[in-house]
């Protein structure tokens, strides 16, 4: 039987909807694992599907033109992920999606969510709080690009998530902050206590 509690307690967290409704997600959803590198979604791939993280690690990137991955976003637990402009348009995928570590999802198609959104539409709400909250926090990440310093940004990142530090490779990490990985280590040398 699918495990569908971690989302539920999720949108408890963000909306006031009723338990005996919430217990109905489940034949919306399917659940997958995927083991420490393997692909969720390959750029070019056509997407359909988004992704709820019950555990493990995402890391959503792209390849540059010089053939070099450019990490975008990192996703972990009670996190949604996917290429949401290729999911809206049901087209090809501009990013990729790989399992940092052994990772659970609960995967929703485009046709469930819209399924879904018409047997219940008060998840309109939670959706809606879910994505401007994530469309702030990148709002936030482009100015603190602009603003900070290198060394700036790293402490920032530490200091807001450090749940990442142990689980993102270094060099996914100096990638999303915009870093080569010898910088990244030369300004964590400076702070390791």
């Amino acid at each position: 039987m699918l495990n569908i509690q971690p989302l539920v307690s999720h949108c408890n967290k963000f909306c006031n909807i009723e338990p005996e409704k919430l217990s109905l997600l489940e034949p919306f959803f399917e659940y997958r694992t995927y083991k420490k590198k393997e692909m969720l979604l390959r750029e070019g791939q056509r997407c359909n599907e988004k992704f709820f993280i019950v555990r493990g690690c995402i890391h959503l990137y792209y390849l540059r033109q010089d053939g070099i991955e450019q990490t975008i976003d990192f996703a972990i637990e009670n996190w949604w992920t996917s290429d949401f402009m290729a999911f809206q348009h049901n087209s090809a995928a501009q990013f990729s999606i790989r399992a940092l570590e052994t990772t659970e999802v609960l995967c929703i198609t485009a046709d469930n969510q819209q399924q879904l959104l018409t047997e219940m539409p008060e998840l309109n709400a939670y959706f809606h709080l879910i994505f401007q909250k994530a469309y702030a926090a990148a709002q936030m990440r482009f100015r603190m690009l602009y603003e900070l310093s290198k060394e700036e940004l790293y402490l920032d990142f530490r200091r807001n998530f450090p749940a990442f530090l142990q689980r993102v490779p270094q060099y996914m990490l100096a990638s999303f902050l915009g870093f080569t990985p010898e910088y990244l280590s030369e300004i964590r040398k400076k702070f390791i206590s």
